[in-house]
């Protein structure tokens, strides 16, 4: 189980100040953003929502079950985030609300223009490669995801600005929005080409070079061989890959022999060494450190649950 990243717990509301059970709502405005914290008392099933802009909601605690058009039914818990477009209506279930355990979560509403105007400083600034422009948009093929380090420590601080008082808070939610839709963005883009890198693989640099990662994800993959294949120096190779994807070549290859190892240790006949090496891991002891990081347990203790 990948270790989660927590949205930090928001005071509740206060029950002389509830005005319902269901879906009680407190709203914090700045100029570009609109912070609402809904929280739910009671059970409660088939409940409606629906903004009039674009929505990034954070499950704080508690559960719920969201229905979404065109999408099968799932269970929404804390560390994970759901990307909503404008005026699309969401079912919601609470299967566990009470009193005693009420759910919690809050919603970013983000103003259409300002979605607009951040794909265009987008297309202006992180396409450095004029050859293979990427056109940034924003997609919901993967509107539900579990949140990274990354992205919870922008909606702590966005929770935390447009609370605040401070009369600079415009500013300061301005600048952590603009980033986490960037990188909300380049996450989308890089679940995009890696599921093309097989079929497209030679349609664009970028397909190439994850295409390439993946066909060598077991050998070394030294970093000037990638540059070679895109055809780039180091430095700016470094530039393009975190522009477009927001990780770097390194994370992204960690990441992914960390998806296999999982594969391999699922088999009782692989030591941990051997699918270390198998991973493309000199140092199991490194293998080790980046397995526990990223799950929360070692490789050995994940082998033992898989065969519980």
């Amino acid at each position: 189980m990948p270790v989660k990243h927590y949205v930090q717990q928001i005071d509740l509301t206060h029950p002389k100040y509830l005005q319902r059970l269901v879906e009680s709502r407190r709203v914090f405005n700045s100029n570009n953003c609109e912070l609402n914290v809904f929280e739910s008392y009671e059970q409660a099933y088939r409940v409606p929502l629906t903004f009039g802009d674009f929505i990034i909601s954070s499950m704080v605690q508690g559960k719920k079950i969201m229905h979404l058009p065109g999408q099968a039914a799932f269970d929404y818990q804390p560390g994970e985030s759901v990307i909503v477009p404008a005026n699309e209506t969401m079912i919601i279930d609470f299967p566990e609300a009470a009193a005693d355990n009420p759910t919690q979560c809050i919603a970013l509403s983000v103003k259409e223009d300002y979605i607009r105007n951040t794909l265009v400083y987008l297309n202006d600034y992180y396409n450095s490669e004029p050859s293979e422009k990427n056109d940034w948009r924003l997609q919901f093929n993967k509107y539900h995801f579990s949140n990274d380090a990354d992205v919870t420590e922008l909606i702590n601080k966005l929770i935390r600005i447009c609370r605040s008082p401070d009369p600079g808070r415009d500013i300061y939610a301005d600048l952590n929005m603009k980033e986490l839709l960037i990188r909300i963005l380049q996450s989308q883009h890089l679940e995009l080409v890696a599921g093309e890198r097989n079929t497209h693989s030679n349609n664009t640099r970028f397909h190439f070079v994850l295409h390439y990662i993946h066909e060598h994800l077991t050998e070394n993959i030294p970093i000037d061989a990638l540059c070679r294949k895109a055809y780039l120096s180091r430095n700016i190779f470094f530039k393009w890959f975190k522009e477009q994807f927001g990780i770097t070549p390194l994370q992204y290859i960690n990441r992914e022999r960390l998806k296999l190892a999982k594969q391999l240790l699922a088999d009782r006949n692989n030591t941990v060494s051997q699918v270390s090496l198998q991973c493309g891991f000199n140092d199991t002891n490194y293998f080790i450190r980046l397995f526990r990081s990223a799950e929360g347990i070692t490789p050995g203790t994940y082998q033992l649950i898989c065969f519980k």
